[in-house]
């Protein structure tokens, strides 16, 4: 595996508000430096919904010699807003990378669930669960969110020079045509473990780089089995957000750990070029302890845990990545 790497959040823009009210350069460096010599990763893959934070980020991180991800990740954007972030993104990508950098740009992630257009849906939800058993609904999706990359993939080759790829969920069927990299969004459940491998092997197998995004679990009993849906045992305020664990839940972060070494040890086996573990920190989920409904980071699959003061602790999960890329090529 070229990639070894995860994925740092520089906060998620939702409505005007940010997920990371304060960005600070010196703890974001920090992470950063950890990320490289602690995790031992070589690529780091920068998300957010900030274009100026997403620069920032990406320079320090190839200061350190990472190979830098960039990755605006919008959420409940038009078509119209879409581009323009993109096309923002793509010209601060380029002047990174032509500063001497390693840069990846990276085309949007889950667009079709995750912003508006595609399919119908008033929020993520409404549209998970419209499209869930509806193949001709998915199907449509997949046509509205092609034609859509096929004109902003060529809006950000006109500005960004290096390589680009986009994060996808598999039932969008990408024309990966249009890209240097397939980035495919693939999360072990119960469900699919028995053909996990094969799926990541025929994909592989036609030829193109491979990326792995997205995938992880959080830190309760259980959630391995469910990872791609282990953040749904938080209770919400009206407004969506994160206030509380539901009923019946228990910390477990041997279960996140041993998932990650598992699912690390098939990218590995199946020769995947890249591969970034979600994520480092994810900061509006905070750890506290002695109170499990509210002990929000149960549901993060944060492999740190994040005080409500905005410092972290290493999670077991933290182990399980830095001993696993300090041990491959």
């Amino acid at each position: 595996m070229r990639g070894k790497g995860i994925a740092y959040s520089t906060g998620f823009v939702l409505k005007g508000e940010n997920s990371l009210p304060v960005f600070d350069p010196e703890a974001v460096r920090r992470d950063l430096r950890v990320i490289r010599d602690e995790l031992h990763c070589t690529a780091v893959h920068l998300v957010g919904g900030d274009p100026d934070r997403l620069e920032r980020a990406a320079r320090w991180a190839a200061e350190l010699g990472l190979e830098v991800w960039f990755s605006p990740y919008p959420l409940e954007l038009t078509a119209q807003q879409l581009t323009a972030l993109l096309a923002d993104c793509a010209e601060r990508a380029e002047r990174v990378r032509a500063d001497g950098a390693e840069v990846v740009f990276v085309t949007g992630v889950e667009l079709s669930i995750m912003n508006r257009g595609f399919t119908p849906g008033d929020d993520v939800l409404d549209r998970v669960g419209q499209l869930l058993g509806n193949p001709a609904r998915m199907a449509e999706a997949a046509t509205r969110l092609n034609e859509f990359l096929a004109d902003a993939v060529t809006r950000v080759r006109e500005v960004f020079h290096g390589r680009v790829t986009y994060a996808a969920i598999p039932f969008e069927r990408v024309d990966w045509d249009l890209f240097d990299v397939v980035s495919l969004e693939l999360i072990r459940s119960a469900e699919v473990a028995d053909r996990y491998a094969e799926g990541i092997r025929s994909v592989v197998a036609q030829g193109k780089p491979v990326a792995i995004t997205g995938f992880g679990t959080a830190a309760w009993r259980g959630s391995g089995a469910v990872a791609p849906r282990s953040m749904e045992i938080v209770e919400h305020d009206r407004d969506g957000r994160p206030v509380g664990i539901k009923a019946g839940y228990e910390r477990d972060e041997d279960e996140q750990a041993r998932y990650l070494r598992e699912v690390l040890a098939v990218l590995e086996v199946e020769r995947v070029d890249s591969a970034f573990v979600y994520l480092f920190a994810l900061n509006d989920f905070p750890h506290r302890p002695g109170d499990p409904r509210r002990d929000l980071d149960m549901a993060s699959p944060g492999i740190v845990k994040v005080r409500e003061d905005g410092s972290w602790e290493p999670k077991a999960a933290f182990a399980a990545v830095a001993e696993h890329y300090a041990h491959t090529g």
